[in-house]
């Protein structure tokens, strides 16, 4: 055999190798991959329709992808976080109640809402205080 020829066989056992440690190695997610969005944020709801209040302003936690309430305010908020960032959030205070979609940065975010029964909607915006 040549020394071209071994060469080449040599060469190929290496790609094959690699291809084969490549395989083994687990892959990280892109949901893996994502931020963790634990921590206090500041929320501001604003109403862009309806006859609701014009804005409000609410701390929220979110620990392990769960949004609560982390202020003193009467209302019970529920929700979750998806690692990718994707939120669904619940509001309550006595019989109103709304309901917002959206998507969370690292330290940032925003969404939309709707609430009393469709009587009103507008959009949310979110900023992370603490992790």
């Amino acid at each position: 055999m040549t020394y071209f020829g071994i060469l080449g066989r040599t060469r190929s056992l290496l790609v094959l190798a690699s291809l084969a440690t490549a395989a083994a190695l687990p892959t990280l997610r892109p949901a893996d991959a994502a931020a963790n969005h634990d921590g206090i944020w500041s929320v501001v709801i604003i109403t862009n329709q309806g006859i609701c209040d014009p804005s409000y302003r609410y701390p929220i936690r979110i620990s392990k992808g769960s949004v609560l309430n982390a202020g003193n305010a009467a209302v019970t908020i529920t929700g979750k976080v998806e690692k990718n960032g994707a939120v669904v959030v619940n509001v309550a205070a006595g019989d109103k109640t709304a309901t917002g979609t959206g998507k969370l940065a690292a330290t940032s975010g925003g969404g939309s809402w709707s609430g009393g029964n469709g009587a009103c909607s507008g959009v949310w915006q979110a900023e992370r205080r603490s992790s």
